[in-house]
């Protein structure tokens, strides 16, 4: 569901400081948001204070939040917790990987250029005027 992040209230928790924000609101602001918040029916904060923080530093209207039927405050901090604590960093082999592939990606090498520009070539040798492929003749 979609909610104004004014609308969100933020209780108790248990990170007291959000720190630097800035990497997140420059993700937010180039990929949107790729987790939603998470609010219990009274529109409380369970999960989520970055995002909520980032999107409102955005000025954003809306943010997309799941509503969940947390009725008490232990089971809120235990959502809380979970959310927090059972993400696993990646390794600096994954990391480093991931960087390699985005590299290769950003600046591909001189065959994969030469055939990207060939599939290139032929997709438009082979669409028709409208720009859909052209059917076979029967």
């Amino acid at each position: 569901m979609q909610i104004a992040p004014e609308a969100v209230r933020v209780r108790r928790r248990v990170r007291r400081s959000l720190g630097n924000l800035e990497p997140l609101v420059e993700s937010m602001k180039k990929y949107g948001q790729l987790h939603p918040i998470i609010i219990n029916r009274k529109y409380e904060l369970i999960a989520g204070n970055r995002r909520l923080e980032a999107a409102r530093l955005l000025g954003w209207s809306h943010i997309q939040a799941v509503v969940i039927d947390s009725v008490s405050e232990k089971e809120n901090l235990e959502l809380e917790l979970e959310e927090n604590l059972r993400r696993t960093p990646l390794s600096e082999e994954e990391l480093a990987e991931a960087y390699t592939r985005l590299e290769r990606l950003n600046h591909p090498r001189f065959w994969r250029r030469v055939w990207n520009s060939i599939t290139r070539l032929c997709s438009r040798l082979f669409r028709g005027p409208d720009g859909r492929a052209r059917q076979g003749r029967a």
